[in-house]
């Protein structure tokens, strides 16, 4: 069972918080972390991209010259793809990029993350965060005294203050315990769960 230390808003240890080892014990799965990674990107990606087929492109309804007797080659409208101004052939058109992963290896991906920060010593646990209000500078001074670098904190619930104080702080994120991804777990320098959320994450993803 791996033990972390719980530190205070100073970055001084204050004590252990011994982890499941179903959840943050096991030997991490690194193809189905790369696949979970993938899907997330990819369900990020808009696909909006789209070009204009000749039958789109504006004009090009009169024959250029006729179909016979001037040597040249016959053309039926100057907006087809081999003419300047003409529409593309084979171009991109909107569609999804996502794709769907199985829940059990989705799962597995979340729980190798989670074992891997243990691992590389990238997970650290505050035990408590007091705000009394919004304040993005008691944020930014409880990370600096942390050395946390870019930053993942998991709350327990979603917690509007800490979002809130964290979301202008440069290369941190906030996120509830109950909607943790792969990708935000690996990207980020220091996983820094607060006090309740390795509780809930093993409740949840048990």
């Amino acid at each position: 069972m791996p033990n972390v230390n719980v530190y205070d808003t100073a970055g001084e240890v204050v004590g252990e918080l011994a982890l499941s080892d179903a959840i943050f014990g096991i030997e991490p799965h690194v193809p189905s972390m790369h696949l979970a990674v993938r899907q997330y990107l990819a369900n990020r990606r808009l696909g909006t991209q789209s070009t204009l087929t000749r039958g789109e492109v504006r004009g090009g309804g009169k024959k250029p010259w006729r179909q016979k007797g001037s040597g040249r080659a016959r053309q039926g409208s100057t907006r087809s793809p081999q003419w300047t101004h003409g529409g593309v052939a084979l171009g991109p058109k909107p569609r999804k990029y996502g794709f769907s992963v199985n829940k059990k290896v989705r799962r597995l991906a979340l729980k190798s993350a989670l074992s891997s920060k243990v691992r590389d010593d990238e997970l650290k646990v505050l035990g408590e965060l007091p705000l009394e209000e919004i304040k993005t500078r008691e944020v930014a001074k409880v990370l600096a005294a942390l050395e946390t670098g870019k930053t993942l904190i998991v709350t327990p619930e979603a917690d509007k203050k800490v979002y809130l104080s964290a979301r202008n702080i440069k290369g941190v994120k906030v996120a509830p315990a109950d909607s943790l991804n792969t990708y935000d777990v690996l990207n980020c320098d220091t996983l820094l769960l607060l006090q309740g959320a390795a509780a809930k994450i093993e409740e949840v993803y048990a």
